[in-house]
């Protein structure tokens, strides 16, 4: 079981990090994967009653490798947390099948009672970017992203992205697998960025000003009247507009 878990781990890993270049690297030089592999130790003395060895396990893992998993916390299959210093991850956290954590990030609580559900829940296949903090008892949702630097403090739907501090929503507005692909750090190529999509809808916009605006002239000239014409120049080009945003 431990060793099937273990490969099942580094083959993961050599999937979603380009720079992994074998199984020996990975098992040996990945940080994520040895605090990963510890708090699998830790979590298993904390549930048998053995709290202070888990909490001890867990404290040898943070000096080995910058990264604090309270042995409380539940952690799914599949996890890679890259890079990994700095990373906190609290007492009643939940993190799902196939997430990917990056450094600096903190599943925090907001609250001080004492045996009550205090940290976020991420489902499967969510993206938590560098410096990302995600504070309070909420649930993230399916293959969500969580943007580098984010300041999350109220749930997250599936599919959508959360950006800036305090983070705000931008709802995907496709839910296929396109959306369930990988995307390191939780970014895709502007596809969520809301400059670009008010960018974009205001190039469109104009590029459809422009077609009726045609359209009305060569109306006007077929009654007859004169319009002088858009020299090709000073047509909007839409589609050169459009290559700059990307």
């Amino acid at each position: 079981m431990f060793f099937s878990r273990l490969r099942e781990d580094i083959r993961n890993i050599i999937e979603r990090d380009p720079a992994a270049r074998n199984g020996w690297e990975v098992l040996t030089c990945y940080p994520g994967l040895h605090a990963i592999v510890a708090h699998r130790w830790a979590h298993a003395c904390w549930h048998l009653g053995l709290k202070w060895l888990g909490r001890f396990i867990s404290h040898l893992a943070r000096i080995l490798t910058g990264i604090e998993i309270h042995p409380g916390a539940r952690i799914g299959r599949r996890v890679f947390i890259d890079h990994g210093f700095g990373v906190v991850i609290g007492e009643t956290a939940v993190i799902g099948d196939d997430c990917t954590i990056y450094q600096g990030v903190t599943l925090g609580g907001t609250t001080l009672v004492a045996g009550a559900k205090r940290h976020p829940t991420l489902e499967r296949g969510v993206i938590v970017g560098a410096g990302a903090q995600v504070l309070g008892a909420f649930t993230v949702g399916e293959y969500a992203k969580i943007g580098s630097n984010a300041v999350v403090v109220k749930p997250v739907p599936a599919g959508a992205t959360a950006v800036g501090n305090p983070a705000h929503i931008i709802q995907k507005e496709d839910q296929s697998r396109s959306a369930r692909m990988f995307a390191a750090y939780g970014v895709t190529p502007n596809g969520d960025d809301p400059l670009s999509k008010a960018l974009r809808g205001l190039i469109d916009h104009a590029a459809r000003q422009d077609e009726q605006i045609e359209r009305l002239t060569e109306t006007l000239r077929a009654a007859g009247l004169c319009c002088p014409r858009v020299e090709e120049g000073d047509k909007l080009d839409s589609e050169r507009l459009n290559r700059l945003v990307d």
